[in-house]
């Protein structure tokens, strides 16, 4: 059924709002002067892949029905992104190019389209790459945060039109799963999008948008980890330390970090880590120095590196008895080989997607969480770049210099 709503409108000329949050004064423009105009701006292409990003004058087209144009105030660098631009077709579907990157965006709603309900310009949202439209099936189930609106073309970098909102000389550009926030603006469907606490620091809860609430929400919501119980995360970057400020949130008794990183043993510490293990401080399967440790597996194993091989350590890390293992690693194209035992005793295996949250409903909580000091995000942030220096956010990252970096438009 056709949602109707009654669009609200500003006044021609208005004042100027100023909110303040992360110890700046971000001033919205009331005038709406670029409503229903093309906006010129700065976004990072990706030309083709394999090449590092661009920054180029793109323009952004106004919103059509159902659609909201977002001015992008900062964006987390997540390794997705990365990813696909140096392994597409590797260990990720390829997808098209020329593309804006980003999927951890955060700002301020310019314009709405046509038909939008729950929106108008100026208030502070944050995109979602994972739909929440509350009307398919998937939304309709307690049992999983799917949804299967426009799912296909948004990861095809389009829209539910089949094109995307960005054009750059003289050529569309797509936007990753839907969102591109590498970008000064950008256009999402308004059911990708979770309205947040009008002074909410945006250079720290963009990262909400993926990294963070996909390895806090695997703990919590995917593996519901049991208060006085062990769990191991392996990979020790932003998702992997969401993981374990998760296992710490639900109130388990030990928590093995696992890294080839030797620095990430204090930064994990921080977050919740009681234990660190090296790899390569080992002459013998990492599996089995855990189950030395442990006098015979893991309550939980948590795989936030993306490796077929490190899933099935983390899977055979776990009790045969009843252990549960949780993939959140982002991978496509390998393929994870198992034997029968691995599972027939008792173990489970799960997967983890944006860490079960319904991101329209659980983000905006999440948000409040942080500003009330139940979650963590400042600690996350170890670097803020300009759009300039993207390329330098993916080198800190490929680097293992920093945790997470986030890019103020």
């Amino acid at each position: 059924m056709e949602r109707k709503c009654t669009r609200q409108f500003w006044s021609t000329v208005c004042r100027a709002i100023f909110q303040t949050s992360f110890g700046l004064e971000r001033r919205i423009d009331c005038e709406m002067a670029t409503e229903n105009k093309v906006i010129k701006c700065k976004a990072a292409v990706a030309w083709e892949p394999g090449k590092p990003l661009c920054v180029e004058e793109v323009e952004v087209a106004p919103p059509k029905a159902h659609e909201v144009r977002i001015k992008v105030v900062a964006s987390g660098v997540c390794h997705s992104d990365w990813a696909y631009l140096y392994e597409c077709g590797k260990v990720m579907r390829p997808r098209p190019f020329p593309v804006v990157l980003g999927h951890e965006g955060a700002g301020v709603v310019e314009s709405i389209g046509p038909g939008v309900c729950g929106f108008s310009p100026g208030d502070t949202v944050i995109p979602l790459f994972l739909p929440q439209c509350k009307e398919c099936e998937f939304c309709m189930s307690p049992k999983t945060n799917l949804c299967s609106k426009n799912w296909e073309k948004t990861q095809q970098g389009v829209l539910e039109d089949g094109s995307s909102r960005f054009t750059c000389r003289g050529q569309q550009v797509y936007q990753f799963v839907g969102v591109g926030s590498f970008s000064e603006y950008t256009v999402v469907p308004e059911y990708n999008i979770a309205k947040i606490h009008p002074d909410a620091p945006l250079d720290r809860v963009c990262l909400l948008g993926c990294g963070v609430s996909t390895g806090y929400g695997a703990a919590l919501n995917t593996g519901k980890v049991e208060t006085g119980s062990s769990c191991a995360v392996f990979g020790l970057g932003a998702v992997g330390l969401a993981a374990v400020m998760g296992c710490k949130a639900a109130g388990a008794s030990r928590i093995i970090g696992i890294d080839i990183n030797p620095d990430k043993m204090e930064i994990g510490r921080k977050f919740g880590v009681t234990e660190f293990v090296n790899p390569k401080d080992h002459d013998k399967p990492i599996k089995e120095v855990l189950m030395e440790m442990t006098g015979g597996g893991l309550d939980f194993c948590f795989e936030c590196v993306g490796n077929v091989a490190v899933m099935r350590s983390a899977l055979e890390s776990c009790k045969a008895a009843g252990g549960t293992c949780v993939i959140v690693g982002w991978t496509e194209l390998e393929e994870l080989t198992l034997t029968p035992f691995d599972i027939l005793l008792g173990r489970t295996l799960k997967g983890s997607y944006f860490g079960g949250w319904k991101g329209v409903d659980s983000v905006p909580r999440l948000v409040e969480d942080y500003m009330s000091g139940q979650i963590m995000l400042d600690e996350f942030v170890t670097h803020t770049l300009s759009l300039e220096q993207i390329n330098k956010a993916f080198d800190l990252m490929v680097s293992g210099k920093s945790v997470h970096s986030v890019i103020k438009m």
